[in-house]
């Protein structure tokens, strides 16, 4: 089966704005009360607003009396209208910052639910993904995304309707009051800007996509790196990796200049349509109070009304074309969100019920890529609480049997059974409960080794955990530590040499005790003094439990009830470690190279140790 990543793809261009605006209508559905209480709010406050011009019109026109009129009116009348205006502009202000504070909780909430959800579907996602993504590309768009919803948000509630409000009150007084060609003149000036402005904003969004893309890739490059810090060391390829991130960021700069040279032209031209359209009005308000059909009152107020109104609309210019941004920020993280989990439950998936823990592979016929088939025909099974163990050469599908049982992939033909039960119909949490593993390469998180400890069960006691480590032969060695067990293991447990981590991984197999456990070549790390050790532990371990062993060492499974020679997916040799040395096959062989090797390596300490200084 060919998974197809986003992250393995290009973008293809198209935004889909407004079914992603749609798809955020849940996130803010759960708040809708405090929705409304800002909308209220918002309409109060552009009443207040729209309500100054018309105030100061009355007290420009109540300064501007005739020679000789009575001073007592004129003081007294500017008096009340000037604490009106006064009272509007504080109740405006007021209402806007009510508006604030009543969406905040709209606005946070869904950032942390679609962080949240997003995180949740990663993990839902199968590992053919996880082996195909770059975890910085993923870092960069989540950051992007999430933040992008409360940018919309913001856009929406506090620039775009807030807008549309003031205008609708605007051309309203307008046609009320005056003649229609101050509100035909409105009209024309706002439709040629956003005309303007979604044409020229739609030409140069390719140049912001191209920027996304670029820092992403620049990002999925730069950790790509750090996380193969030794790699890029040992090659002394430091340079190398400066060059790969530097022609990638050669790229952005001059995407983010042609961005910006845009930008530059879209603002010019959006300028001058506004001056044209306010010299306009205005022109047409000055002969009006020459004419003598509006007072010098009028004329402040149109000019009053109109900054009011194209000072937000030049400012929805930067809005739309960042609503524009963030909706292809947003775009990659939906569009992730969109990918279909490999992996499903059955829709009548029940519980994993395990009674006796026989596990059994019939049939099973698995590829990764429908080119190369990795498993032919694989057949066998492992009596409860038996020991079974599987050796052959890399690539052979040793490691395949494991992810199969858990159910990383699904088999192509074939099935596998615990107690009966097809894997496939039962609900993947409950299979995993059942299984335990330790893998070839232990990866832990970057916190402490009780916290790596402890996440095989939250709920096990300081007592249990220990208990596990000594098992494991690691808690003395944690006890030495400065720490302990509060010690940080660093980025993916790199502070601790490989032996150690899987040592780790052995405590958390036996904390978890699972009833079906899996050793995926657990002792490659540990030195031949550890490995007895931990051999010993692992027998005690798994004496109850079915046990699946993927060994390179065939030293490690020479107890085991059963042993499968596994080579190129097939099964070409099966049976006890006597029976197949008997056979003098493959096992035999490869036993015998294992033990000339075992034998020369001890060699080599005896005979420096036989030399003597001279």
């Amino acid at each position: 089966m060919h998974f197809k990543s986003p992250y393995t793809e290009k973008p293809t261009g198209n935004r889909r704005d407004l079914h992603n605006l749609r798809r955020m209508l849940p996130y803010i559905w759960a708040y809708r009360g405090r929705v409304l209480l800002a909308l209220a709010a918002l309409v109060l406050s552009k009443l207040a607003i729209v309500g100054v011009p018309l105030v100061l019109k009355e007290i420009v026109d109540a300064l501007d009396l005739p020679a000789g009129a009575g001073s007592n009116l004129a003081l007294v009348l500017p008096l009340g209208l000037l604490l009106g205006y006064g009272g509007l502009r504080l109740a405006g202000s007021l209402f806007n910052e009510l508006r604030d504070a009543v969406f905040a909780r709209v606005r946070y909430h869904a950032m942390r639910r679609l962080s949240l959800q997003v995180l949740d579907h990663l993990h839902r996602l199968s590992l053919r993904f996880h082996l195909e993504r770059k975890t910085g590309n993923i870092i960069s768009d989540l950051e992007r995304g999430t933040n992008s919803i409360s940018s919309i948000l913001n856009y929406m509630v506090f620039n775009i309707l807030p807008t549309m409000a003031e205008f609708l009150l605007v051309a309203a007084i307008l046609f009320s009051i005056y003649d229609p060609r101050f509100a035909i003149a409105t009209f024309a000036t706002v439709v040629v800007y956003i005309v303007f402005t979604l044409a020229v904003t739609e030409w140069r969004m390719h140049f912001r996509h191209t920027m996304n893309r670029l820092d992403s890739e620049a990002n999925g490059q730069a950790v790509d790196g750090l996380l193969n810090y030794e790699t890029v060391k040992y090659f002394n390829n430091e340079r190398l990796e400066l060059q790969r991130y530097d022609n990638t960021l050669s790229q952005w700069e001059d995407a983010a200049v042609k961005s910006q040279t845009s930008m530059s032209l879209l603002n010019f031209g959006q300028g001058a349509i506004i001056a044209v359209g306010v010299t306009l009005i205005m022109i047409f308000a000055a002969q009006g109070v020459v004419a003598g059909s509006l007072t010098l009152g009028d004329l402040v107020l149109v000019n009053t009304m109109m900054l009011q109104l194209f000072m937000p609309l030049n400012f929805l210019g930067i809005i739309y074309r960042m609503l524009k941004y963030t909706l292809a920020d947003m775009d990659r993280v939906l569009k992730l969100l969109d990918t279909q989990p490999e992996i499903e439950d059955a829709p009548d998936a029940g519980e994993l019920v395990v009674d006796r823990g026989e596990v059994r592979f019939e049939d099973v016929h698995f590829s990764y890529q429908p080119e190369r088939e990795v498993l032919h025909g694989v057949s066998f099974a492992i009596p409860a609480g038996h020991k079974l163990a599987v050796v052959g050469p890399s690539g052979s599908g040793k490691s395949t049997l494991a992810r199969l049982l858990f159910r990383f992939y699904d088999v192509d033909s074939g099935r596998i059974t615990i107690d009966g039960q097809d894997v496939r119909e039962v609900s993947q949490q409950s299979l995993r409960s059942q299984i335990g593993i330790v893998p070839q390469d232990t990866v832990l998180f970057n916190d402490t080794l009780l916290y790596n400890l402890q996440y095989a069960r939250p709920e096990a006691t300081r007592e249990e955990i220990e208990t596990a480590a000594r098992h494991a032969d690691i808690h003395d060695f944690i006890m030495s530590l400065p720490d302990g067990y509060e010690t940080v293991v660093g980025e993916r447990g790199l502070k601790l040499s490989g032996g150690e981590k899987q040592r780790v991984a052995i405590a958390r197999v036996i904390l978890k005790n699972p009833r079906i456990l899996i050793f995926d070549e657990a002792t490659s790390s540990l030195d031949s003094v550890t490995e007895r050790a931990i051999l010993a532990a692992l027998k005690k371990v798994a004496a109850e439990h079915t046990t699946l062993v993927i060994a390179h060492r065939l030293s490690t499974i020479v107890d085991a009830e059963r042993i499968l020679v596994l080579e190129a997916g097939r099964i070409v040799e099966q049976g006890t470690h006597a029976e197949l040395l008997a056979a003098g096959g493959h096992y035999a062989n490869l036993w015998a190279l294992q033990q000339k090797e075992r034998h020369e390596e001890a060699a080599v300490p005896a005979a420096e140790e036989s030399v003597v200084p001279g």
